[in-house]
C-alpha cells in the first residue's frame, strides 16, 4: 500500500486555467468550420476534459462529446502492461475528426492501444490532447498532438489525477512525495 507524505505544488490552478485556455484556442482554430468529436477518457479527465471543451466551444461551436473508460493501472503508481475498455464510446466515428482528451501520458501504453482501434473504425482523424506529457516512464513512442505541460518525473495528483481513487478533486496538480506502507 502507498502512503502520501506530503503534497508539494506544481502547477497552480491559474496556470492550470491559462494553458486550458491556450489549448482551446489552437484546438478550435485547427479544427476550424469542421465538427470534432472530443472524447474524455475517464476518470482521470474528467476535470480537464470539462475545461477543454469548453475553451474549444468558445471558439468552435461544431462539437460532440463522448466518454471512453480505459485503463493499464491498477490501484498503483506504475502500468500493469493490459489495456482494460470498460467503457466504449457510444457515437459511430466513422468519417469524423476524433480528439482524445487525456489527464496524463505516462507510459503511453493505454493510448497507443486505442488511438489504432480508432483509426481501424475508420475516423477520418485521431489525434491526442493531454493535460501532462509525463516521460519518465515512456515505455511506447506516442504523438501528443497537444500537451498542457511536459513532466519528466514524478508522481502527480490534483485536477482529475489520483492514487488509488483518491485527491482527484485537488483544483490544482501536486506531486505526491509517497512512502511504501
Amino acid at each position: 500500500m502507498v502512503k502520501v507524505k506530503q503534497l508539494l505544488p506544481l502547477y497552480t490552478e491559474e496556470a492550470i486555467s491559462r494553458r486550458v485556455g491556450e489549448l482551446g484556442a489552437q484546438i478550435a482554430s485547427d479544427y476550424k468550420d469542421q465538427e470534432l468529436v472530443c472524447v474524455c477518457v475517464l476518470k482521470g479527465a474528467v476535470f480537464f476534459f470539462t475545461d477543454v471543451v469548453r475553451a474549444i466551444g468558445l471558439h468552435n461551436p461544431e462539437l460532440i462529446i463522448d466518454f471512453l473508460r480505459a485503463s493499464s493501472y491498477g490501484s498503483g503508481t506504475s502500468s500493469s502492461n493490459v489495456v482494460k475498455i470498460t467503457k466504449d464510446v457510444d457515437i459511430d466515428v466513422k468519417g469524423r475528426n476524433v480528439l482524445f482528451i487525456e489527464d496524463v501520458i505516462d507510459s503511453g501504453i493505454t493510448m497507443s492501444r486505442i488511438i489504432p482501434m480508432f483509426k481501424e473504425r475508420g475516423a477520418k482523424s485521431v489525434k491526442l490532447c493531454a493535460l501532462i506529457d509525463k516521460r519518465e516512464r515512456r515505455e511506447v513512442q506516442i504523438t501528443i498532438d497537444y500537451a498542457g505541460f511536459v513532466l519528466d518525473k514524478g508522481f502527480i495528483v490534483g485536477y482529475g489525477l489520483d492514487l488509488a481513487e483518491k485527491y482527484r478533486q485537488l483544483p490544482a496538480i501536486y506531486e505526491a512525495v509517497v512512502e511504501e506502507a
